[in-house]
């Protein structure tokens, strides 16, 4: 019998809780170990970052970026597929999926660590979990852990009194999206998940559907989506046996507009700075002035990824792309940074050696 992986993380992780959903939905037996300080330094010498979640399968190698795990999973355990055989939809699922996790990771962070109630009940969390061999008073840690958490993710990630009402907003938006097409369908594409699911589930199931005020508006708001990241936490691919509806449906374009009107566009300012040699800029989001973002290199190489994501699509999927793309204000900012040049040092594989260094990648913890 083969060992289970090992899946290094945390209870209440953004992408931990991806991996996990992902890794259920596939039946492929992991076990799950808090990614402790003593933990992370292990972790951190034999990839280069001390990102969660971190995993190592029986071989001893270890792996991080969950898009590029699930890719490389897909290849390992090929059905059911979660990434659509349909180019089309494979492609606008892996746009949906880096438009979910990158751009709701602002919002999440905000009602998590804004809020009082949120940041009082999650700080005992992550001290409880991930923080018991650190010889410090259980208030002292807590404590210390909010100011951190509020001013890396929060304060220095561009929310303000100016941008509080937009970045709440975006995730009410997202309830509305989803609500319509849960009212359909039990997942966006149809009877099963698809990589586009798990997108979404990132934010939703161990941020907004588990955090006290988020948790209490998407109740209120939109019960479909609560129900939705439940069934997608219990779900098997042995146990499910449906179709995926037949190209892009309309109930998609709300979610497309906010790529083409936020989120490409945040990419594209990101972009422009990386180029010029800066670490903090700004960026006008839908008429919305957001200060002092952190230069994001990781999303430089979002931005390239899909971009090559599309040059590699058969030429009739192309033509097909291009025109929703530009139905929906997408085709423009996909392109408009020339050769954005991340240089950062993605592999075809998700696994890690050693000798690799990530230098202004992913925000600490993320993955």
């Amino acid at each position: 019998m083969t060992k289970p992986l090992r899946v290094y993380g945390s209870a209440i992780s953004y992408y931990t809780g991806k991996l996990e959903g992902y890794l259920r939905y596939k039946e492929i037996a992991y076990e799950f170990i808090p990614l402790t300080p003593f933990l992370q330094r292990r972790v951190r010498r034999r990839t280069g970052n001390g990102q969660m979640p971190a995993v190592e399968p029986p071989d001893g190698r270890f792996m991080t970026d969950t898009t590029q795990m699930i890719e490389w999973f897909e290849g390992q355990y090929p059905k059911p597929a979660v990434i659509p055989h349909d180019p089309l939809q494979g492609f606008m699922s892996r746009l949906v999926e880096d438009y979910a996790e990158e751009w709701l990771w602002r919002s999440a962070m905000h009602f998590r660590w804004s809020y009082r109630a949120d940041a009082l009940l999650l700080s005992r969390r992550i001290s409880e979990e991930l923080m018991t061999g650190i010889p410090l008073p259980g208030v002292v840690k807590r404590f210390l852990l909010r100011l951190r958490q509020h001013g890396g993710y929060v304060q220095r990630d561009g929310v303000s009194r100016e941008t509080w009402d937009h970045v709440e907003g975006c995730y009410f938006k997202t309830l509305d999206q989803l609500e319509a097409i849960f009212a359909e369908r039990p997942y966006l594409l149809g009877e099963v998940p698809t990589l586009a699911d798990f997108g979404f589930f990132a934010p939703i199931f161990r941020h907004f559907s588990q955090d006290p005020t988020p948790a209490e508006i998407m109740r209120r708001r939109a019960p479909g989506v609560f129900a939705w990241q439940a069934r997608l936490w219990n779900a098997r691919a042995s146990r499910c046996d449906g179709k995926l509806v037949s190209g892009i449906p309309d109930d998609w374009a709300p979610i497309l507009d906010e790529v083409g009107m936020a989120y490409l566009p945040y990419l594209c300012a990101n972009a422009q700075a990386w180029k010029a040699g800066q670490r903090r800029h700004e960026a006008t989001i839908q008429g919305v002035r957001y200060r002092n973002l952190p230069v994001s290199q990781y999303r430089v190489w979002c931005l390239e990824r899909l971009r090559s994501h599309y040059q590699a699509l058969p030429e009739c999927a192309q033509a097909e792309a291009r025109a929703l793309l530009e139905a929906h204000a997408c085709w423009q900012p996909l392109w408009q940074i020339a050769s954005p040049d991340s240089r950062y040092p993605a592999s075809e594989t998700p696994f890690r050696g050693h000798k690799v260094h990530y230098d202004n990648a992913k925000e600490p913890g993320r993955s």
